[in-house]
C-alpha cells in the first residue's frame, strides 16, 4: 500500500491533526524488553540525515520505519527497539527536526521531517536550551526522543510568541518559555 503523506499543516484543522495523530499506528516500543543488545551502525546527523555504516539512507519509507522504533533512555542514549533486539544508534543532536508549526485554538501543532504530526503539550513539551543569545528549541516527540526546530520553524514560533507579548508560547494549557534557563 503506497504511503500517503499528510496534507500541508496549514491546510489542516486542529481536529484533523489530532485525528491523524490518533490514527497513526506506532509500534508498542515501550512495552518491548528485548534480551539482545547491539549496535545498529546507524547515525542521525544534526541536519536530519540518517546514515548506516557511512552511507546515507535515502528511502524516506525506511527512515519513517526506523524512526517509529526509536527511544531514548535516561542517560541520553538512543535505541532502535524491536521485540527481539535493542540496537544503539548515534544521534548528533536530536532524532527529529520540526519543519513546520501551526497555531490554532490554543494549541501548537508541529510537522516533523518524518511527516509525524505532534501537538505540543504535557506529553510533548517545548524546551529551550543553549544560551539566551543562541537558543535551540526542542519538542518532545515520543519515548524520550526530541525534535529540534529548524530555522524557519523557530522563526514561526518566535512570531507566535511575540504576538502574545512575551518570549513564551502556550499549547494545550501549558506555557513554554523560549528563553534558555
Amino acid at each position: 500500500m503506497p504511503y500517503e503523506p499528510p496534507p500541508e499543516l496549514a491546510a489542516l484543522s486542529l481536529a484533523e491533526i489530532a485525528a491523524l495523530v490518533e490514527s497513526r499506528g506506532l509500534p508498542p516500543v515501550s512495552e518491548w524488553q528485548p534480551a539482545r543488545n547491539g549496535d545498529s551502525l546507524m547515525r542521525i546527523a544534526a541536519d536530519g540525515r540518517w546514515l548506516h555504516d557511512g552511507g546515507e539512507i535515502k528511502r524516506p519509507a525506511m527512515v519513517r520505519a526506523f524512526a517509529s522504533l526509536l527511544s531514548r533512555d535516561a542517560a541520553g542514549q538512543h535505541w532502535l527497539v524491536t521485540p527481539h533486539e535493542k540496537l544503539s544508534i548515534e544521534v548528533e543532536d536530536a532524532a527529529f527536526i520540526a519543519i513546520d508549526v501551526k497555531q490554532e485554538s490554543g494549541s501548537l501543532a508541529f510537522r516533523l521531517n518524518t511527516d509525524d504530526l505532534i501537538i505540543a503539550g504535557p506529553d510533548h513539551p517545548i524546551v529551550a536550551r543553549g544560551d539566551p543569545d543562541v537558543p535551540a528549541i526542542y519538542l518532545g516527540v515520543r519515548h524520550g526522543t526530541e525534535a529540534r526546530l529548524n530555522r524557519s520553524t523557530y522563526g514561526q514560533l518566535i512570531d507566535i510568541a511575540l504576538a502574545g507579548g512575551e518570549l513564551a508560547v502556550t499549547s494545550q494549557g501549558m506555557t513554554f518559555s523560549l528563553v534558555p534557563q
